[in-house]
């Protein structure tokens, strides 16, 4: 019997060897069981199933080369030789292969093997010893198939991990150089997340002409110039192409002829520039100097002229306006720090090149404008020009930073001195007041949070006022500044740490804390509170800090490292719920987005079914201005008569109602209806582009209106001049005027219209796009930049409100209970703080004690009560409306306390409140009577007893203070926020939960009241507010990261569409999902296979993650169509299908 449990215990290990309580029992070393060999990051499911490794990879040390064009990555040549692609003979390439085969393995280009068409593998390492090269490749025939050398342009994909989003891989053109790294253009380090400080990169060679045609069309480093996140320019110019652009496109740069031509040269690859559309070569035109005489001379700018239009025949005509990174907002054009980019048809006007507009994440930068009006052939044409002049003219020119930089001088020695004693003094003036008591606390804070906020304030802006005086009195030479000016490294501020002074050191949100008793740190007083105790670093790092200032400044980095390590770990996990919930949600050939098990999840993508790659505006894919400036001025004609106010509203009505009739609206019964007709009843999925048709034509509306205007004001203009004698503009005069500011010609409105449209229909989201996927990276990717910490509530001191990480957690797990509930109340009457103070007393939950001045307990001969003093002028001021049967009732039925159950009662005498407690152990009925009288003790029963009622009393008195005696029950706080308009509004911010009755509370608009507990939502107004409510918190949450909200309207449906709210975690995965292999990829894995097992579950194998695990091809993207040849067969060669059911009953 012994040796069977034995054998019991053994089988039991070895299916689950982690199993509680049996590892100890058996004996000798561990087993790893078929659990442990299933589950975890290591284990079959995660390593070998759904990742695995791969033959045709590569990995080493990348390098940077601005030589090279952003499609290409230089492979080394030892690489090349070893990574092989597999090249089908034919009568076209076997002349280059029969050489390829003559060279080997160990001389590129050659080859490693050859496969004949009769299955032998040919190994050339080993004939090349036997010297039969040559017989080798005079024997290849068409059909054999080559594994030759990688050569250039040879289609890689290239990786760095970890890949947070999709451009994290991408594909490249190989071109083999010498040396030990891969080098690539730096305008690609943004995708990639990469430096060069000793990072390592992944290069894979497909093996298909499919795989590299895919490769090309979807992962092609110029298909994917912009994000999907919202649509901004990722790939551009970085760091050091950013500063060449800024230097020499400054007002002060004059270049002769054979300087302008030099730079010229810089950025072409001989004397010719290539059109990528017509593939014609075409010779440089310079244009013409702007200074003539007494030497001729060509501006910085006109370098830009060349670098975007080389020569006159090229359809590249740029028009842009956009605001440089110094623009103040101030005198566009006419900006006196040249501020303002003005752009026409490629001419740079006016401005300066700088991060924003020729870097990443603007969409009014130069590159993005040409790749969306010429397309991406053009634009990275245009980067890899500047890669090239910046890396040529910078080394000739000089660019370096040395002490002197940052060496301060006399007079900015003296500002940044006065600056922080001004500082100093109004810190201490806040903490005298704060000592004698005077100071006046903010809403929701005592008095030290007040100090602290108010000295924060003063110590913060130090460190911005001294970047303010370091770019006034710096040379506008010094690098550092130069940088920080352009945007390619740093800011202002770190010019001022570095120059002036470090500022206040800020750790955990708040100033340094007290880590010794009453002090930060031994070298000051107890109670310290002025700046220097409390961590602000008046050094600056090039006059070096103080052995304190040193420790404060290191507390302050390490908790930022800290808090990165955290972040990592976290934002990891929590992309990686997103992406196997949302991984195989893609859009669909009839609009809509489905599951893999074609569930529907949005009826149509983001509600208008465009791509948020596409869009050029702000969440729009037309932006209006732009395109319509575009449009004038490449069709301008001083020839060309422009439209009348009216004529331009019919031409656009006409063609605009043209559109519209072709997406009809139809009622229920089938019958069409006017299109013109505002027929909400019957909304469609044609909704979105009936609404763009309306807002192009109020754009164009808007233009005519404009155009009117200035008629009428200038003929009023003239009608003055004329009564008081003054000259009056002739017709023609009046018509130049008119037409030079404000010209709509025909031309102009008809190709505004067609760049609309066109723009439009070109960023429709294309059928089998897996929209899920990059929904969950949009929203996982930027999350690294989030924060863990949380803020406090802007213009409201006391409220805190959990924000980054920790919000974002708390939205997509569905969590019941969130750490900062918060119900915000828009009141009926919002001008007034007096109405606002009484409706915040209905809210919120007020305790006895807050109206009480004192609570005692009063005893005498005949029995005893309790005491308390109401304060009638703080009911007062707070605004109760309570009263003194309120304040019996409250007691009487406080729950746990049982006073009005148990016989007590509540009197008032004048303002003192008096409770009498009755004493339940007093003999009182015959039946207590006489057991007291049988007792032996009576007196000891008796003082048992007495001691009973006194302790009583005594719990009592610590408890009902903490009576709630008016507001609700799970309002804890209410604070009256003051909005940051003219009328001064003031709305209400309750911290707690309790929808349902805030809404119904007098004075509160109930139609206007949010909360931010999705739950609580859900529970009082439905799915559909519970999903607009995770819409909007998750967009005020990443609201600094401009995600388009089509992603976060998907994970908002995602989470509701099966009407109920379905958190991302392994739950409610398992309620959105029936695939037994893609739970068990996700978390689990025993428990599901076990489960499936029992209850023999089947697997349709129709997901992302059960295809991958088992090699299948995938219903999205490519694989969500089938390819199906024409037959041209005759119809009587086809026959006649059969009908289901025919011959059933043929008996």
């Amino acid at each position: 019997m012994e040796q069977w449990d034995f054998l019991q215990l053994q089988i039991a290990l070895y299916v689950n060897s982690d199993v509680p309580g049996l590892q100890a029992q058996g004996v000798g070393k561990h087993i790893r069981g078929f659990c442990q060999r299933l589950k975890g990051k290591q284990g079959r499911f995660r390593g070998n199933l759904s990742g695995k490794r791969v033959d045709f990879s590569g990995r080493t040390v990348i390098g940077p080369d601005p030589n090279l064009s952003i499609e290409e990555v230089a492979v080394p040549e030892r690489v090349a030789k070893n990574m092989t692609y597999p090249e089908k003979v034919s009568r076209y390439n076997i002349e280059k292969l029969r050489g390829c085969v003559r060279r080997g393995k160990f001389k590129h280009p050659g080859a490693n093997f050859v496969l004949k068409q009769d299955g032998r593998r040919l190994v050339l390492e080993i004939l090349q010893k036997l010297n039969k090269l040559d017989q080798t490749a005079e024997q290849l025939q068409i059909g054999d198939v080559v594994e030759r050398h990688i050569e250039d342009g040879d289609i890689v994909l290239f990786n760095r991990q970890p890949s947070l989003h999709k451009l994290s891989i991408l594909s490249h053109k190989a071109k083999v150089r010498p040396w030990r790294t891969f080098r690539l253009n730096e305008c690609v380090c943004n995708p990639y997340n990469a430096d060069f400080d000793g990072d390592e990169m992944n290069l894979h060679v497909p093996q298909t002409e499919e795989a590299r045609t895919e490769a090309i069309e979807l992962m092609g480093v110029k298909n994917n110039l912009a994000t999907p996140k919202n649509g901004t320019p990722i790939i551009a110019a970085i760091q050091d192409f950013i500063t060449c652009a800024f230097l020499t496109t400054r007002k002060d740069l004059f270049l002769d002829r054979k300087t302008f031509a030099l730079m010229c040269s810089y950025m072409f690859n001989g004397d010719s520039v290539r059109d990528p559309e017509t593939g014609k070569y075409h010779k440089i035109d310079l244009p013409p100097p702007v200074i003539l005489k007494p030497q001729m001379l060509w501006t910085g700018k006109q370098v830009w002229n060349v670098l975007m239009r080389p020569y006159k025949e090229s359809k590249v005509l740029v028009n842009l306006d956009a605001a440089c990174k110094q623009y103040k907002g101030k005198m566009k054009d006419l900006n006196e720090d040249d501020a303002w980019l003005v752009v026409r048809n490629s001419e740079v006007m006016c401005g300066v090149m700088d991060k924003s507009t020729v870097g990443d994440g603007k969409k009014d930068s130069v590159f993005y404008v040409m790749m969306r009006d010429f397309g991406p052939d053009y634009a990275v044409q245009a980067m890899n020009r500047l890669a090239k002049l910046s890396a040529r003219w910078l080394t000739n020119r000089g660019f370096s930073i040395g002490v002197s930089d940052v060496t301060p001088g006399r007079k900015l020695v003296e500002r940044k001195t006065k600056l922080i004693q001004d500082a100093y003094v109004e810190a201490k003036k806040i903490v005298d007041l704060y000592n004698t008591g005077k100071l006046e606390r903010d809403a929701g804070c005592d008095e030290e949070l007040t100090m602290e906020n108010k000295i924060s304030g003063v110590l913060n802006k130090v460190r911005g006022e001294a970047g303010d005086i370091c770019f006034s009195e710096l040379t506008q030479w010094n690098s550092p500044l130069i940088m920080a000016k352009c945007g390619s490294k740093g800011s202002n501020i770190n010019v001022a740490q570095m120059v002036a002074c470090v500022g206040q050191q800020i750790i955990g949100g708040a100033r340094v804390q007290d880590g010794f008793q009453d002090r930060t740190l031994p070298h000051f007083a107890k109670g310290g509170r002025l700046p220097d105790a409390k961590g602000f670093v008046a050094n600056s790092f090039y006059s070096g800090l103080t052995p304190y200032e040193f420790i404060f400044h290191a507390m302050s980095g390490r908790e930022g490292l800290v808090d990165t390590a955290v972040k990592t770990a976290e934002t990891g996990y929590m992309s990686r719920r997103l992406m196997k919930s949302l991984e195989d949600l893609s859009a669909q050939y009839d609009d809509t987005v489905r599951n893999s098990a074609s569930q529907i999840v949005q009826f149509r993508y983001g509600d208008d079914n465009l791509d948020p790659v596409d869009m050029e505006g702000k969440a729009k894919p037309v932006n209006f201005v732009r395109s319509f400036d575009h449009a004038r001025t490449t069709t301008w004609d001083n020839e060309e008569r422009g439209l009348l106010p009216e004529e331009i509203r019919d031409i656009a009505k006409a063609r605009l109602d043209a559109k519209r009739r072709e997406i009809q609206r139809y009622s229920e019964t089938g019958k069409e209806l006017q299109f013109i007709e505002d027929n909400l009843e019957f909304v469609d999925q044609k909704e979105s582009k009936r609404n763009f048709y309306d807002e192009v034509q109020g754009f164009i509306f808007g233009k005519a209106n404009d155009l009117e205007r200035l008629t009428t004001r200038f003929v009023e203009v003239q009608e003055d001049n004329r009564q008081k004698g003054e000259a009056v503009a002739d017709d023609v005069g009046f018509s130049n005027i008119v037409d030079g500011v404000s010209k709509i010609s025909g031309r102009c409105l008809d190709y505004f219209l067609d760049l609309c449209l066109t723009k439009h229909a070109q960023s429709h989201v294309q059928p089998g796009h897996a929209v899920g996927a990059v929904g969950a990276q949009s929203i996982g990717e930027p999350g690294t930049q989030m924060t863990l910490k949380t803020f406090h509530f802007a213009g409201v001191a006391g409220m805190s409100i959990t924000q980054g990480v920790p919000r974002i957690k708390e939205i997509i797990n569905a969590s019941k209970v969130i750490s900062t509930p918060i119900i915000t109340c828009e009141l009926e009457n919002k001008h007034d703080v007096r109405a606002a103070r009484l409706v915040k007393a209905r809210i919120e939950k007020t305790y006895l004690k807050d109206i009480t001045r004192y609570i005692e307990d009063v005893w005498y001969d005949d029995g005893n009560y309790l005491n308390m003093r109401i304060d009638w002028d703080t009911v007062n001021s707070l605004g109760l409306e309570l009263t003194r049967n309120d304040l019996e009732l409250a007691i009487l039925k406080a729950p746990k306390l049982k006073i009005g159950a148990d016989g007590g009662r509540v009197e008032f005498f004048n303002n003192h409140l008096r409770i009498y407690v009755p004493d339940l152990s007093d003999p009182q009925s015959d039946k207590q009577k006489k057991a007291a009288a049988t007792r032996s003790a009576a007196s000891k029963a008796k003082n048992a007893t007495d001691d009973a009622y006194f302790a009583r009393i005594q719990l009592l008195k610590r408890a009902i203070p903490e009576i709630a005696i008016k507001g609700y029950p799970e309002a804890t706080r209410a604070i009256i926020k003051k909005e940051d308009n003219e009328q001064e509004d003031v709305s209400l911010l309750v911290e707690g939960y309790g929808l349902r009755l805030i809404m119904a509370t007098p004075g509160v608009k109930g139609t206007h009241t949010y909360t931010n507990s999705v739950l609580e939502c859900f529970a009082v107004l439905g799915i559909e507010a519970a999903r607009s409510t995770i819409i909007k918190e998750i967009a005020s949450v990443m609201g600094s990261m401009d995600i388009d909200p089509r992603h976060m309207q998907l994970l908002a449906d995602v989470m509701t569409y099966k009407g109920d709210i379905l958190g991302i975690t392994r739950f409610g995965l398992a309620k959105m999902r029936d695939s037994v292999l893609q739970l068990a990829s996700f978390e689990k894995t025993p428990d599901h296979l076990f489960e499936a097992g029992y209850r023999g579950k089947s697997d349709g194998v129709q997901g992302v993650s059960e295809c991958i695990i088992l090699g299948q091809s995938m219903g999205i993207g490519t694989g969500s169509f089938k390819v199906v040849r024409k037959l041209n067969l005759a119809q009587e060669d086809v026959g006649r299908k059969g009908d289901a059911f025919e011959g059933l009953y043929s008996w």
